[in-house]
């Protein structure tokens, strides 16, 4: 009888846990080898599995099995359809126009540097997203991929359709005499194989991610931009819905360090991916300083302008000085 009563008290304590376990699904549309899971995706998930004893896990649906568009990431987190998204802000810049700020020239010179000028506005940004912000992280300042044409001076640059990331991205590049349109990351390849754009700005860890060095015949090592930001996103509502330790949970999985783990990964990715198109035999241009500085010359008022412009509640120029601690 003793026995009996054990037994029942144990499948008793047993179905309460597994009542009050919530499993969490974490959507990205990259695939599941790729390094930001082992990066942010996975530690973030491990973690909070830690922290809560099992109460919170994460089941991650890679590969874009919940959604295979990459710019609706947002709006299936706001439907409801994952309770966690992996997304770029860039894809939908005017609803982000204060996160974007980062990816303007002078802001951030790393991955690692532009991570921790998102980090310094962390505050501010994440009152531009309609989401608990668990991370917010960027890859390095772009450089310039061809195929056709090697860029090697300004006059090289003039009518080429160049790809940005981010729609703020636009006026800079134009205003040095390029066509500019932005474009989701997982169609540049085929994009400039097909010559449908001439060039490609983004960051150097880009190139091992999605081949580019298949495609390219040149790289130009540098072009003006700071990095573009990524962000992990839960649900609201959901958080919303936790209860306070459950929040506390949550909160620690995703403190800075899960931030920090992104920007640190995109720098070793951007030496890795330059080193994958090296060794592809593509041919690597370093502007000279005064190339360089003929390019930043030319952007100069189009820059300046952008800086006096608001973005959300801010002058551009105040959220760079946020993101720069000041």
């Amino acid at each position: 009888m003793k026995a009996l009563r054990f037994l029942l008290a144990a499948a008793l304590v047993a179905t309460a846990s597994f009542a009050t376990a919530k499993e969490l699904s974490l959507a990205y549309f990259m695939g599941p080898k790729h390094p930001m899971n082992a990066a942010v995706f996975t530690p973030f998930a491990e973690k909070l599995a830690e922290l809560s004893g099992g109460a919170l896990t994460v089941q991650q649906y890679p590969g874009g099995a919940l959604n295979s568009v990459p710019p609706k990431q947002y709006a299936i987190l706001l439907d409801g359809v994952a309770d966690i998204v992996f997304t770029l802000p860039g894809y939908t810049g005017d609803v982000f126009p204060m996160t974007q700020v980062v990816g303007l020239p002078g802001v951030c010179d790393s991955a690692s540097a532009c991570t921790t000028a998102l980090l310094n506005a962390r505050d501010v940004l994440e009152k531009e997203y309609d989401a608990k912000l668990l991370a917010i992280w960027a890859n390095a300042p772009p450089v310039l991929i061809t195929k056709d044409k090697p860029v090697r001076t300004l006059e090289d640059l003039q009518g080429l359709k160049v790809r940005v990331t981010n729609k703020s991205d636009l006026p800079i590049v134009e205003s040095l005499g390029a066509s500019a349109v932005a474009q989701p990351v997982n169609v540049i390849n085929q994009n400039l194989t097909n010559g449908v754009i001439d060039a490609i700005a983004i960051g150097p860890s880009a190139i091992g991610s999605f081949k580019l060095q298949e495609p390219a015949n040149y790289i130009t090592t540098w072009f003006p931009g700071s990095g573009s930001a990524f962000v992990l996103l839960m649900n609201k509502d959901l958080y919303a819905s936790l209860s306070d330790e459950e929040k506390g949970w949550v909160d620690a999985a995703a403190d800075a360090s899960l931030s920090e783990a992104g920007g640190a990964f995109y720098d070793k990715a951007a030496t890795r991916g330059l080193k994958i198109a090296a060794e592809a035999g593509v041919e690597m241009i370093d502007l000279s300083d005064e190339e360089q500085a003929r390019w930043q010359a030319t952007i100069a008022e189009t820059l300046d302008g952008v800086k006096a412009s608001t973005a959300g509640s801010m002058t551009v120029s105040e959220i760079m000085a946020l993101m720069a601690g000041q």
